[in-house]
């Protein structure tokens, strides 16, 4: 194994996916790389016909990733994956020793639900409104920022490792 396969198969362990659900859409998994892989599968589909197929197949073909991707999105629970985290935050190395889920619950979520809000973003793009808005969407956790982002940053990957396992291509541009 080379050594990038053994680390995706770490992380796989260390952030296994959430699990498909049946509570609705999400907005993880929507816009960008959805349609962004179905553009370049349109795209190339297109070709046989000539350049005017070319776009007009990556415009079909985005459209049709669009629609992947809110398929991806109802498939996450938001039930499950905050079972997930209030069985692994313990674990987490950010966690302080003792600490309870109800003080990281509300990071995590604001990590996963910030990720569909920002999409096409880098958590480290977002960060700044991720920070002014986290006094308002805390609710009774008592994190500061500094505490919390890394518990929101966490969630925000677990989620976009979820898309980027569900879609063809970079769908989150990290090279993985």
């Amino acid at each position: 194994m080379t050594s990038n396969t053994l680390e995706r198969e770490r992380n796989k362990t260390a952030n296994p996916p959430p699990t498909a659900g049946a509570l609705g859409a999400h907005p993880v998994g929507t816009g960008l790389g959805a349609a962004a892989g179905g553009a370049a599968a349109g795209a190339l589909a297109g070709t046989v016909a000539g350049p005017v197929g070319t776009v007009i197949g990556a415009v079909a073909g985005a459209v049709a990733g669009g629609g992947a991707g809110n398929k991806i999105a109802k498939s996450i629970d938001p039930t499950v994956e905050e079972a997930y985290w209030r069985q692994n935050y313990s674990s987490r190395p950010y966690v302080t020793r003792g600490a309870t889920f109800d003080e990281y619950g509300p990071a995590y979520r604001y990590g996963v639900d910030a990720y569909g809000r920002h999409e096409g973003r880098s958590f480290e793009q977002a960060e700044p409104e991720l920070m002014r808005d986290w006094d308002r969407a805390k609710g009774t956790s008592r994190l500061t920022w500094e505490n919390a982002k890394h518990a929101t940053r966490d969630a925000w990957q677990h989620a976009s490792d979820f898309v980027e396992r569900a879609t063809p291509g970079d769908s989150d541009h990290d090279g993985k």
